[in-house]
Parts: structure tokens; sequence; C-alpha cells
């Protein structure tokens, strides 16, 4: 049967919200167009004490909620006033027959179990808070869309009341069906979540089944390309980034805009907030890898060391800093073309001198993410999804096996573990030369380990002619690659370079042939045991 296009006309709304915040006043529009209320437990008393005219779902059902509420709405009077069929005969005579009144709204939100979780709760308050009877009427009025209309949180009832405006009371069959998608979404969204929250509590590692939710903060543009639509949603986890922060100014962000703040937040987080005594950290991203990172005593001169590595592909990039951003290093950056700034906070003075730059979109965060947070990764691939871990993988000092002969120095030894922590975050194959807390040279994405190092090479004689030194920081630099050298000539090509130290996972098949061949070089290396691939 197909669905009528009449509009239909709401008599009766039952109510049964968490969230009541806007409780009343809409509830008072309800009863403007003379909307009978019917409701449960804490939402009843709150619009009775309102002096709304409400009736309680218990004086229907004939039963008292019971079993501290988890049993109120499961009922034959409740479902089958949602879930009747007013063109069919049959249906309407059943309601008559057992006196269950029509239901023409539904409005529920439900149990807030993402927060609680998110709250840190213990594992009963997390279970308790799974909702069971808000889902089961959100899917029976959903289903039946062609004569109910469902909100699920109180944007929607403000479309609602609305479109009733448009239409005398009433609602359009295009509006419901609007309203049943999105209702199976957050349902979907819902149980997304408790499955995933199962899984992580239990370690299951491979679910039998698996689902992501989001909700979605920002219609974009398009994706990375303007054939390609695109939307941005927030996964509800309470993770300091590009999801959470607030943008001070700047046009809206773009697919390629997030996806390359997001990359450049991470890196610096990496090394540290500034408010726990880490030292200044500046990252510049362009499509999603590294062009630039340092560490100094000051955050203007890590920023400059940053833009040193490779200036021209700085321009049009991403800044992350992992802290506050300062006033000198405000004014050096409004210098370069920049997309997009990403720090913890700024003051004022930062403000009005990035208030001249119009278009640089800038985003604070209030703090760093945890890079030693767990977590999944997903990736579509066709017909299918990937799963992972997140990469959180760390090492420190003592992890480190030193396979040369020569031991690397003390200056060596930081900038390996420096240049170790970038590298994790350059697409593979990953090179990464860095001297005195800055990266020297990055070779991303290539085909061949080789072509990395090659690259690396070339952007530091690159950023040496740019600024007129006599050497290139790869002088005296030390080398990371994200994964082993399958040959000595990758390892050859750092040297060549000018590295005198190298860190890498180890493991390959001629893994002695390389040691021998660094100790040819009189090159310090080190393995770290774990690799750091990115597709």
């Amino acid at each position: 049967m197909t669905m009528t296009s009449q509009p239909h006309k709401i008599q009766t709304a039952l109510i049964s919200v968490s969230d009541k915040s806007r409780l009343i006043d809409q509830a008072k529009a309800l009863r403007n167009w003379g909307v009978r209320l019917l409701s449960t437990g804490g939402t009843y008393r709150t619009l009775r004490d309102a002096g709304l005219e409400v009736t309680e779902v218990a004086s229907i059902t004939g039963f008292p909620e019971m079993m501290n509420g988890r049993v109120k709405t499961l009922h034959p009077k409740i479902h089958g006033g949602l879930l009747a069929d007013r063109d069919l005969g049959d249906h309407m005579a059943a309601l008559d027959e057992h006196d269950i009144p029509k239901i023409d709204l539904l409005i529920v939100n439900l149990y807030p179990f993402e927060e609680t979780v998110a709250s840190g709760a213990d594992y009963d308050t997390c279970v308790e808070n799974i909702d069971i009877g808000g889902p089961a009427m959100i899917r029976a009025a959903a289903q039946n869309h062609k004569h109910v209309v469902v909100c699920v949180d109180a944007a929607s009832v403000d479309k609602l009341l609305g479109d009733m405006d448009e239409h005398a009371g009433a609602t359009c069959a295009k509006f419901r069906k609007k309203l049943a998608a999105k209702a199976y979404g957050r349902t979907a969204q819902y149980d997304a979540a408790i499955s995933n929250w199962f899984a992580q509590t239990l370690d299951i590692k491979s679910p039998d089944f698996i689902a992501q939710g989001g909700t979605l903060r920002q219609k974009l543009r398009y994706g990375e390309n303007p054939h390609q639509s695109a939307a941005f949603y927030t996964s509800g986890k309470s993770h300091p980034g590009v999801t959470t922060a607030r943008q001070l100014q700047g046009k809206e962000l773009s697919y390629n805009n997030i996806n390359d703040t997001d990359a450049a937040f991470e890196l610096v987080a990496e090394f540290g907030a500034q408010e726990d005594g880490a030292k200044p950290c500046v990252a510049i991203i362009k499509h999603a890898n590294p062009c630039g990172v340092a560490q100094a005593d000051t955050l203007l001169g890590a920023y400059k060391a940053a833009l040193a590595c490779d200036p021209v592909s700085a321009f049009g990039g991403i800044v992350a800093i992992n802290g506050m951003l300062d006033a000198d290093t405000a004014r050096a950056i409004t210098k370069v073309f920049t997309e997009v700034i990403i720090c913890t906070d700024m003051d004022t003075e930062c403000m009005n001198i990035l208030k001249d730059k119009k278009n640089i979109r800038v985003l604070i965060t209030g703090g760093l993410p945890d890079p030693l947070e767990p977590g999944r990764t997903m990736r579509n691939v066709a017909g299918g999804l990937l799963l992972q871990d997140r990469d959180n993988g760390h090492v420190v000092e003592s992890d480190l096996k030193v396979v040369t002969k020569r031991q690397p120095n003390e200056r060596e030894m930081s900038d390996m573990l420096f240049a170790w922590r970038v590298a994790k975050h350059v697409k593979s194959n990953a090179i990464v030369y860095v001297k005195d807390g800055a990266t020297a040279g990055i070779g991303a994405g290539q085909m061949s380990r080789i072509d990395s190092a090659r690259i690396a090479a070339r952007k530091a004689e690159d950023a040496r002619e740019a600024a007129g030194w006599i050497d290139p920081r790869t002088k005296n630099c030390v080398c990371a690659s994200d994964a082993f050298f399958p040959f000595a000539d990758g390892l050859l090509h750092a040297a060549k370079a000018g590295a005198t130290a190298v860190i890498q996972p180890g493991g390959s098949m001629r893994d002695k042939e390389v040691i021998a061949a660094a100790d040819e070089a009189g090159l310090a290396m080190v393995f770290t045991g774990m690799r750091h691939f990115r597709h």
C-alpha cells in the first residue's frame, strides 16, 4: 500500500525524555494545538508540575511502573497505539475492542548511555543506562510513519512544530518519512555505542558484528574533490582535537582541512603538552603528511625551525601547536599563507593579530589528545571494512637495542627518539631526517624506501638553498625509517645525506648485511622492534 500524501492531524502525543531542557516550552506549543499529552515517570511529573494537562501512561495500561522504571511502556496499549495502521479496518477494530488510544506523535530521547560511559561510570551504572523501552517505541513509530511522527531529539520537535504551523496542526508525509529515517539512524547509533562498549570492556578484538555510529556535526561543501559529497560526524568520545575544537574565525572547515588538522594535532600530541612542562612543539602539515616538525625552548623558535624544513610545502598548510599560541609566533605564522591554526588556547593579543587574516581558520581545543589512548581505526574496502587497533605504539630509550659497534651519543639518541615519533605520522614508506630537535628532511608515501631517502635529502638541499646555509641540515643528522631496511642501499643513501645515526624497527632477513654496512660507514644504529606503517 502506498503512503498517503494527505497531512495527518496530531491529536495524541506520547512524551518520554531524559533530556528535559526544552520539554516545557515544546509541550506547551503542542497543547496550543490541542494535542493530548501522555507521559511517564519523571517526564510526567515535570509536565504536571508545570501545570500542563497530562495523562500518565500507567492509567492507560492499567499497570504501574515497575522494576525501577524498567517496565512502563512495554505494553500492548502503548505499542498498539503506535503500530496500528489506520487504513486497515481490523487494526482499528482491535484498538476499539481493547480500548487502545491512537498515538500520533512519539517524542523520546534515550537514556544517556554514551554520556554515562564517557563520564567513566562503573560497569553496572553503564548497563543500567541502556534504554530498552525507548528504542522499541522509536522503531515502532518509525515503522508506522505513515500515521505516526517520531522525534528523537529537541531539534526534531522544533521542526515538527514548524510543520504543524504550515499544515494547521497536521504533518505531511514527506516530513514523517524524514523523521523516521532519522529515528532509525539514532537507534542504530545507540546500539553501535552499546555493542562497541561491550567489545571494549570485554577486550573482544574481533567481534562477530561491528557497527559504527556518529552524530552529524557539519555538512561539508564537498569531499577530497568537488565531485565527492561529504559530511563530518563525531563519535561522541571525549578526545581533544578537531572534533571538539571551538573555531574562533575563518571559513568553515573543508573535508581536507579536517583530515589534515587532525593529523597535525595528533602529531604534536606525541611530544606532550607545554602545560605539563614539555618544550614547545610545532608541526606543519600538508596533505596529512608533516613538512616540518620541531621542538625548541621557545614557541617561535620551534615554528621557525619547523618552517625551515620545507618552506615551499608549508604554503597553505596546517600549523599545530602543543599548547598555547603566543603573540610573536602568531605574527610569524601570518607571514605565510596558512589554512588552519590549531592549539590548546591563545590570549586576546593573539586573537587580535589573527583577526587581520580573516581566512585563517583558528581552532582552540582546550587540551591535547593522549597519544597512548587505545582505540580503533576503520577503513572501507570494496564490500567490507578493515578494523584495527589505533597505532598508539611508543618507545623510550630503554626499549632500544644498539646493534652497531658505535654507540649513539646523547644528542643522537635524543634526535632519534624525536625522529621516531615523527615517522609514526608520515605516510609509508617514511624516512625522516632530524637534527637538534627539528626535522631536516622528510620523505613520505613512496613505493621505494630509497626514493623516500632521496626525496628527504632533496628537501633538505632545497631548504639549504632557500635559507642560504652553507650545508643542509642533514649534515650530522639522524635518520628514522618507519619499517626495516630490506637492503643496505637505503641506509647508505641516508649516510650519503649526512646521517650519523639511524633508528629503525629491524627484523629484515638481511639485518646482518644492513648492520655491517652501518658499521663500515661508521654509523650508530638502534632497533626499536616496532614498525609504524601508515597507509
